[in-house]
């Protein structure tokens, strides 16, 4: 999609900024958002067939690689961190490669982003990918770190998911399913962690999502796989569980400590299956699907 919206860049000087200048900025930066999120519109479907094909690897068993350097890889590690409590997804199947690492965010050594073959080396060693799908995130789509890796994915027979904000780019050449994010001239240049960023990180949460959606751990625009291990999320997967079986509150805690915390098993439980293993047998039969195992109980 090209949007016809044009951006300008922020002119103002250098001096100490006056109230009308940081309007100015503001103005700038939130028109450049709004392209940004026009754009991630514009390759919906692309995005919801990425989502598709990466639920069916990820049900036989694969793993998600999220590949990236600087901001897109931080966006990418960001949105690959938050799925094992939102959607209850196995921390050990998702993996976060990033130019410098993640232990040390705020410390990246920079320079390993003009380094291609630092990415073949660490996707390679990851060992067999026939199975994996992985979603190469780029700007530039020509960022040496992140080509390397998507080279050495394609040759390990992943599923390679390229992400980037330039036409034509050769990481989206490469890709299987290439996702184009038009999100124009940056109005602080050269900042791709702005409208770009802003851009990959819209894109990237619509297709995780997209990615619960096909593994059933969405029911009604509720999470009924989050992985409540705090208060705030033991609260929420109360209302959850009363919410879908139509049960009291204290029915729906009292579920879900019989079912152990998990909030699939509980809804079922407070809605008439009698222990956690007929809950459990239930949505084994359904695939883990809570419509299909709500339907076969009543």
């Amino acid at each position: 999609m090209v949007c016809a919206m044009s951006t300008a860049h922020y002119t103002g000087g250098s001096r100490r900024p006056s109230g009308a200048d940081a309007a100015a900025l503001a103005g700038a930066l939130l028109a450049s958002y709004r392209r940004a999120v026009a754009a991630t519109a514009g390759v919906a479907d692309e995005i919801a067939r990425a989502a598709r094909v990466v639920g069916e690897r990820w049900q036989a068993g694969g793993r998600c690689i999220y590949l990236g350097a600087g901001a897109s890889g931080l966006a990418a590690a960001e949105d690959a961190a938050e799925l094992p409590g939102t959607f209850g997804l196995e921390a050990s199947r998702l993996i976060i490669v990033i130019a410098g690492g993640v232990a040390r965010p705020f410390q990246i050594d920079a320079s390993i982003e003009d380094d291609a073959e630092a990415g073949r080396r660490e996707i390679a060693a990851l060992g067999d990918l026939s199975g994996d799908a992985v979603f190469a995130v780029s700007a530039s789509g020509s960022t040496p770190f992140t080509l390397g890796g998507a080279e050495a994915a394609r040759h390990g027979g992943a599923l390679l998911i390229g992400i980037a904000n330039r036409e034509g780019a050769p990481l989206l050449r490469l890709a299987d399913i290439s996702i184009f994010l038009d999100s124009g001239e940056e109005a602080l240049r050269g900042s791709t962690r702005l409208a770009a960023g802003v851009a990959q990180k819209c894109a990237l949460g619509l297709l995780s999502t997209l990615l619960g959606q096909e593994l059933g751990h969405i029911h009604r625009g509720l999470m009924v796989n989050l992985r409540a291990d705090n208060d705030k999320l033991r609260a929420r997967a109360v209302g959850i569980v009363a919410t879908l079986a139509g049960s009291s509150e204290a029915e729906a805690r009292k579920a879900l400590d019989a079912a152990a915390g998990e909030v699939k098993p509980a809804i079922l439980m407070a809605a008439g299956a009698r222990t956690r293993e007929a809950a459990a047998a239930l949505l084994a039969a359904a695939h883990g699907r809570l419509d299909d195992a709500l339907a076969r109980l009543n």
